[in-house]
């Protein structure tokens, strides 16, 4: 089965049912407490132990959910043994699990939290407290909290996870310090709207991600990291792992992907071709000349590349919803429409074309003879770039018109 369709029999299933609290069932749950769970046999006792106790010492209408992820040890039997409602998923993947147990959750508020005992479950008020405020996302931040010694490998806590969250809050104007804590809370039926997709770890950045672009309220507690429970590694590979939240980041953002090298590769282009074009460019000692004029004429056409990705990009995920759309930069993509388009892309054609037959010209003036090397090379470079410019814009603006044809289906 593929996995939408298994997350919606979850819902599905989960509309109908009753949440399990402490032995009993009732309805109308307040919070439910997802474990996301793969062989956690040594430490999911203790953690459903701590949130019951929560749960249980705070007069909370609550559930515990365990979304297990395959586990071929005993964490199975002792979730059913402590008459918690666990829930099987087929797909692997932190992300999967994740959202099948938000799916069959019955809460009107959800906290998420690792099942290997790193992770306090009796210090969850803050979070709630957050959610009754008002807030549709609460993040936990292990910098402001305290990580204990050991907790973290050295590359998350001082590379990873504090270049990932500064790209996270540069890219999307995220107002958090720890974009990857495990320990979150939510309102349910808000991040379901969200549609969130990503099976992995990088869930963890699609959740903030989404929720910042959606303008949903996000709030943040300090939160403690202690060191996990488990005698075997973590499921969590740094160099893999990091990778896909970088990944995610990056195609999440458009602007930062496309746009804004390629506004810095023309625009450095277009100043090095200006200054190079009479002639060679002296700084002190160092002269640049006809080398350094084919590099800037490269950056433009780099750069040409790269921004017309980047609307293409854009106008794609506007239009399937991964990116939410504003009234300025809806107004300037739907401006740029196949026609307006290609009739840019022939302008500087028909420059880059001028070109050429001047360079021709002043061929012919010689007698199609020797003439002056420098200044051919340079008229030439300059507009072979533009027609390749040109053509580069052409067939970006006619692949935008195609991604963008209405298909009717039965």
């Amino acid at each position: 089965m593929h996995f939408a369709e298994e997350r919606n029999a979850v819902i599905e299933r989960g509309d109908h049912s009753t949440a399990a609290v402490g032995g009993s069932t009732v309805q109308n749950v307040e919070l439910s407490i997802v474990m996301p769970c793969l062989n956690e046999a040594e430490t999911l006792g203790v953690c459903i132990h701590k949130a019951r106790r929560f749960l249980e010492e705070a007069g909370i209408v609550g559930e515990i959910v365990v979304a297990d992820n395959g586990s071929t040890d005993d964490s199975r039997a002792i979730a059913s043994a402590l008459g918690v409602r666990t829930i099987s998923v087929a797909a692997r993947g932190y992300g999967a699990a994740l959202l099948a147990g938000i799916a069959a959750a019955k809460g009107r508020y959800v906290i998420i939290g690792d099942a290997d005992d790193s992770y306090d479950f009796t210090s969850l008020m803050p979070f709630l407290d957050r959610l009754r405020d008002g807030a549709d996302l609460v993040m936990g931040n292990r910098f402001r909290g305290g990580i204990e010694p050991g907790a973290m490998p050295f590359l998350h806590r001082y590379l990873g996870n504090p270049l990932l969250t500064f790209l996270g809050r540069l890219f999307f104007g995220a107002k958090v310090g720890d974009f990857h804590c495990g320990l979150r809370g939510f309102q349910r039926q808000r991040m379901l709207a969200l549609n969130l997709r990503t099976t992995g770890m990088e869930f963890a950045s699609e959740m903030v991600v989404r929720a910042v672009l959606a303008g949903y309220a996000v709030a943040e507690v300090p939160t403690v990291l202690r060191k996990d429970g488990r005698s075997r590694p973590s499921h969590l590979r740094t160099w893999s792992d990091g990778w896909k939240h970088l990944r995610f980041l990056l195609m999440y953002s458009p602007n930062w992907l496309f746009l804004v090298p390629g506004i810095a590769l023309i625009g450095l282009g277009v100043i090095g071709a200006a200054l190079l074009l009479p002639g060679p460019f002296l700084i002190g000692p160092v002269s640049f000349d006809i080398h350094t004029f084919i590099v800037a004429c490269i950056f433009i056409l780099l750069g040409m590349q790269s921004i017309t990705f980047g609307i293409v990009a854009r106008r794609y995920g506007i239009r399937t919803g991964l990116i939410p759309a504003s009234p300025r930069r809806t107004w300037m993509l739907e401006t740029a429409t196949l026609e307006r388009l290609l009739i840019v892309a022939l302008g500087i054609m028909v420059l880059g074309i001028g070109g050429v037959f001047w360079c021709v010209g002043l061929w012919a003036s010689a007698g199609f003879g020797p003439l002056e090397y420098a200044v051919l090379v340079r008229g030439l470079m300059l507009s072979l770039t533009a027609i390749a410019a040109s053509i580069q814009l052409a067939l970006t603006a006619f692949l935008a018109g195609i991604m963008e044809i209405q298909i009717q289906r039965s």
